[in-house]
């Protein structure tokens, strides 16, 4: 192991040691924020500081192995150089992993996400094709235990949604989603088409991790707020009572809506949480932007003209044009087996990260 990576993690111990210690102090149960803080920090250092225990270990134990391959009897000095080559290849096998711990995480990671969901081109088509992306996210977060919520929607009289607007909350939703924001493309023949032929239709998704008060600050003064009657489902409210909600930021133009809830308190604070979701999330890519060639390392811009991946249904094939991954499993990653696909990415990210990391 270089040195300086034995240097970070050591000190990564020390400050481990620190937490525990904090965590055992009474007093600490007295301020939340502060306890949260503590176990937040500590769960982050924990994995990688294992492994370097662990790796420290293996040292003692190599150097004891080592002494005993010239011991004078044949059969305890051959166990000693079979358990070096074990200890050897488990060394290797942590230091591999601790360089993929120790790559720079991006901080939104843990974060909840918001996700858009758009029919783009291909009229009718691209919004069902647009309904058949939420059931498949719907279907992953079932599978991953997460809980979904639905924010905004614009169903079509053909199914599916113009647009939909939908927050996943569960355990570092934004590491595994991240990379699901761009232009989806289907080839499939629609119902409506007489003669059989194969359109091409899109729907653009967009994946926001959630921004906390902390993360946006919002002045009263910026905001322009609208109620009018909902439109969706909702009982004795839907045309009668004025629950829904728009408000407009005004420095940026940015504008968010939700009608989901039955009462106008509910709805304003969802779409506050949307609004500065949003703000954050241009905040983000404007600082990406900064980041020049750095950026370009990532996989995909994120933008929403960028054909990120087709689903052709006669083939039954799903390919990721990113990083050229083909799975012919269509039927079951509709159903929310997008499992393969987002470990491939996920796995080409931290690829990415490493070449970066020597360069």
């Amino acid at each position: 192991m270089e040195e300086k990576m034995y240097d970070r993690l050591q000190t990564m111990e020390n400050r481990l040691n620190e937490l525990n210690s904090l965590l055992l102090d009474e007093s600490l149960l007295t301020d939340i924020n502060k306890y949260k803080e503590v176990t937040i920090e500590k769960a982050k250092i924990e994995e990688p500081v294992n492994l370097f225990i662990r790796y420290k270990k293996i040292q003692t134990e190599k150097a004891d192995a080592l002494e005993l391959t010239n011991n004078s009897d044949h059969e305890i000095s051959s166990y000693a150089k079979e358990e070096l080559n074990k200890l050897s290849d488990e060394e290797d096998e942590i230091i591999d992993e601790l360089k993929i711990l120790l790559l720079p995480k991006d901080p939104n990671d843990d974060k909840n996400i918001i996700v858009e969901i758009r029919g783009a081109v291909g009229g009718d088509e691209a919004n069902i094709f647009a309904g058949d992306l939420f059931r498949m996210y719907v279907r992953y977060a079932e599978r991953q235990g997460w809980k979904m919520e639905v924010l905004d929607e614009n169903p079509s009289e053909s199914g599916g949604f113009s647009f939909i607007s939908f927050m996943i909350k569960g355990d570092s939703v934004y590491s595994k989603l991240k990379f699901e924001s761009g232009a989806h493309r289907v080839q499939r023949v629609p119902k409506t088409e007489a003669n059989g032929r194969i359109h091409t239709s899109t729907a653009t998704v967009l994946v926001m991790p959630e921004a906390e008060e902390i993360d946006v600050t919002i002045r009263p003064e910026d905001l322009k707020v609208d109620t009018y009657r909902s439109s969706g489902a909702g009982g004795q409210n839907v045309n009668k009572v004025e629950t829904a909600v728009r408000i407009t930021h005004i420095p940026t133009g940015i504008v968010v809506a939700c009608q989901t809830e039955k009462t106008q308190y509910q709805n304003k604070d969802i779409a506050m949480t949307m609004l500065r979701t949003k703000i954050y999330n241009t905040m983000v890519e404007e600082q990406n932007e900064k980041l020049g060639n750095e950026r370009r390392l990532k996989i995909g811009t994120g933008e929403r003209s960028e054909k990120i991946r087709t689903y052709n249904y006669p083939q039954n094939r799903v390919t990721d044009h990113r990083i050229g991954y083909t799975v012919n499993k269509l039927d079951r990653v509709m159903e929310g087996e997008i499992d393969d696909i987002i470990e491939a990415l996920c796995n080409y990210d931290q690829q990415m990260k490493m070449v970066n990391a020597n360069d």
